[in-house]
């Protein structure tokens, strides 16, 4: 067994439901304290606890922020733990990620030295969480890192769902694989949460599953209002308009040319780009991205901007080269690749290799596609602060991209939607759930640059066009995916399982 850190515990701020009743509406908040009511009583005495691998740096963590803080702030008992793990325990997980998306990874095997290292993870952390566990309780545990704590979690007497985030609308060998090596570690689980049904083996009962679509969080500092002006204001104090080449990112390879550096800006005025933090306490941005550019953006020129991990399946490349070929030349228009920084996402092993890749292509540009392109890397130190940045840039946008070539859910979407921008994304996972028709454009094959660089600058042309589709995107996004909906469908499961 691996010398590990225990499981940390991740503190989070109380939420109350109030909130969310003018967004919603009367009909919907009194469905909604309804239900609460009914899981309080249903949950009395014990607790819930979400288990996952990393408090940062994905959709899965910013959702359990503000579930979790909606859940305490009912009166409901409800805790979160992030396991540790080792990197070859991370290779592993990582590999199991890209083949339930249906893709091979690194190609690498997942035989029985691969489950021996996962199990012995998997044992590590369950040894330091089991004795908190109590008969009652209800464990809910987060993608492929955590299915090996089904059986020994199991043994306390509490009731275990396993939630997938990921999948892949078609089976193929890969999913094959995954699913081969998942299997026996999810035997004895007392029921399933899915995304999406077509994410769901065939092998496990559909009466034990549930299919709840994440949501998003309109008062987080990533989607709270923002007036142009204070957007620019971080944009400013973060670097990203008025920064010199003074650093670089992590993983940049040497003699590449950066736009600011992480670390205390000293150019800004913290007073003028502050922002509301998950607390309610007043923030300011006054922290530098990394930016790989030959010069700051240009304000008042169009920009195109993608938010995602540094992952292979993100397709940050092809944006780059696609944006490159088609767009570059036909106009001012500027694009933005933003991606967290990497050594702060401890679950994804892959994030350094993919930003080295994207900042070696920037490299090869031609010098006038390169002075159109950046790649933004935010630092990870203040969540509120780095939720704020990509606020600013996504609601400085003209058009949000995720040119994804798989895709669980991939929420950046909805998230740029909700800000009232036309989006051009893959019509891949639960993209096509978001995407719908009238509020962007979803292309068919993500793999085809042309039809993307296409459609993108029949977008940037229509300036009309995009502001219509936007304002549908963000009707769209309000009706389906605010919190309320998760909550509901999630009280419903706790009531099911502990009726059953």
């Amino acid at each position: 067994m691996p010398s590990l850190p225990p499981p940390r515990e991740v503190d989070v701020p109380v939420l109350e439901l109030a909130r969310l009743q003018p967004l919603i509406g009367e009909k919907r908040y009194t469905d909604l304290v309804g239900e609460a009511a009914r899981t309080r009583v249903a949950l009395r005495g014990c607790t819930v606890w979400n288990v996952n691998s990393t408090a940062t740096g994905g959709g899965v963590a910013e959702m359990l922020q503000v579930l979790v803080g909606y859940i305490l702030g009912v009166g409901v008992g409800v805790r979160w733990l992030v396991i540790a793990g080792d990197p070859e325990f991370f290779a592993v997980t990582k590999r199991i990620h890209n083949r339930l998306h249906g893709v091979p990874g690194d190609q690498g095997s997942l035989g029985d030295a691969e489950n021996a290292a996962y199990e012995s993870v998997q044992a590590a952390n369950a040894e330091a969480i089991a004795p908190q566990i109590r008969p009652a309780d209800v464990v809910l545990l987060h993608d492929p890192q955590t299915a090996g704590l089904v059986s020994p979690l199991k043994a306390t007497g509490a009731a275990v769902l396993w939630r997938c985030h990921v999948g892949c609308d078609a089976v193929n060998q890969w999913t094959d694989d995954a699913w081969e090596f998942l299997r026996p570690h999810l035997t004895g689980c007392d029921g399933f949460v899915f995304t999406r049904r077509e994410y769901v083996p065939d092998w496990i009962p559909m009466d034990r599953v549930s299919i709840v679509p994440p949501s998003i969080d309109p008062f987080s500092p990533k989607n709270q209002d923002l007036s142009a002006g204070d957007g620019i204001r971080i944009l400013a104090a973060m670097g990203v308009l008025d920064g010199t080449p003074t650093g670089t990112p992590t993983g940049t390879p040497t003699g590449a040319s950066t736009g600011a550096s992480t670390g205390a800006s000293t150019g800004a005025s913290t007073g003028a780009s502050t922002f509301t933090r998950r607390d309610g306490s007043a923030g300011y941005v006054s922290r530098r991205a990394s930016v790989v550019a030959e010069g700051p953006l240009d304000a008042a020129a169009p920009l195109v901007v993608q938010v995602s991990r540094w992952d292979h399946l993100k397709d940050m490349a092809g944006v780059m080269a696609g944006f490159a070929a088609c767009v570059a030349g036909t106009g001012d228009a500027q694009l933005a690749l933003v991606g967290p920084a990497v050594d702060k996402v401890s679950d994804d092993p892959e994030g350094l290799e993919v930003l080295e890749q994207c900042i070696e292509a920037w490299g090869h540009l031609p010098s006038e596609q390169r002075r159109r392109i950046r790649l933004v890397v935010l630092p990870m130190d203040d969540l509120d602060e780095n939720a704020a940045m990509v606020n600013a840039l996504q609601r400085h946008a003209t058009v949000i991209v995720q040119k994804s070539l798989a895709e669980g859910f991939g929420l950046t979407v909805a998230e740029g939607m909700w800000k009232a921008k036309a989006v051009v994304a893959s019509a891949v996972g639960g993209i096509v759930d978001q995407v719908v028709p009238g509020t962007g454009v979803l292309l068919e094959d993500p793999g085809d640059l042309d039809a993307f660089g296409d459609a993108l600058v029949a977008l940037l042309d229509r300036p009309e066009e995009v502001a219509r589709l936007g304002e549908n995107a963000r009707r769209h996004v309000q009706e389906s995916f605010v919190g309320d909906k998760h909550l509901m469908q999630y009280g419903a499961l706790m009531e099911r399982l502990k009726a059953r």
